[in-house]
């Protein structure tokens, strides 16, 4: 089961908790494994200099089961960038696909999210405006909720933002492999009172479940 991370120029480190989350996932589920993607493979220059290698370009990628696509002060770029908004097309044509914070707003912009739910990032450091704000005012055909995450019929998942890309991420490990292996990842991840005080304060929004995979 392959999980893709889709990075670029300007992602916030934060978001690389969903590989992470994985990470530690693989001690339960070994046949987990995850690549690193992004516009062009090689260096990549997160927000506030940290730089990681990426594995492939959005060329080279190979078949995921479900791509990741992470947010930050890039996002903005990204959502004007016809090749990344293709490979979004061309994911969602072919396998699961969640965004974590502003990562939901270059779904946005390929035009995946119309006609349905999705969130984004809420809180900001004002003067800065909220992205799910910009996403209400550029995106009206996309039913846009403050939640921890919506989930989607259509295999797609847009979560909230910061450390809720952790919550996306064990909702995407229980709906492939089962809520047993996200509660055991929860527990060695040192998150379990966390997670459960988000879902209790900040539900997700299910509009409909795909079915879970092995497990």
């Amino acid at each position: 089961m392959r999980f893709g991370i889709f990075i670029y120029d300007g992602v916030e480190p934060i978001d690389l908790a969903t590989y992470g989350v994985l990470s530690m996932a693989q001690r339960i589920v070994p046949e987990i494994s995850i690549c690193t993607i992004a516009p062009s493979r090689g260096p990549v220059a997160l927000a506030n200099g940290l730089k990681v290698t990426a594995d492939y370009d959005i060329d080279d990628a190979p078949g995921c089961d479900v791509v990741i696509f992470t947010g930050g002060p890039g996002w903005a770029a990204q959502a004007k960038a016809p090749a990344t908004l293709d490979y979004v097309r061309r994911v969602h044509a072919s396998s699961r696909i969640a965004s974590v914070c502003t990562g939901g707003m270059i779904l946005a912009a390929s035009g995946v999210l119309d006609g349905g739910p999705a969130t984004t990032k809420i809180e900001v450091v004002p003067p800065e405006t909220s992205p799910v704000a910009i996403m209400r005012e550029r995106y009206p055909e996309i039913d846009v909720r403050e939640a921890m995450l919506v989930e989607r019929p259509d295999k797609v998942v847009t979560g909230g933002g910061v450390t809720l890309c952790i919550d996306t991420t064990l909702h995407l490990l229980s709906q492939m492999f089962g809520e047993h292996v996200a509660n055991e990842t929860a527990r060695i991840l040192e998150y379990r009172r966390a997670w459960r005080v988000n879902r209790e304060a900040f539900g997700p929004i299910l509009s409909g479940r795909p079915a879970a995979q092995g497990g």
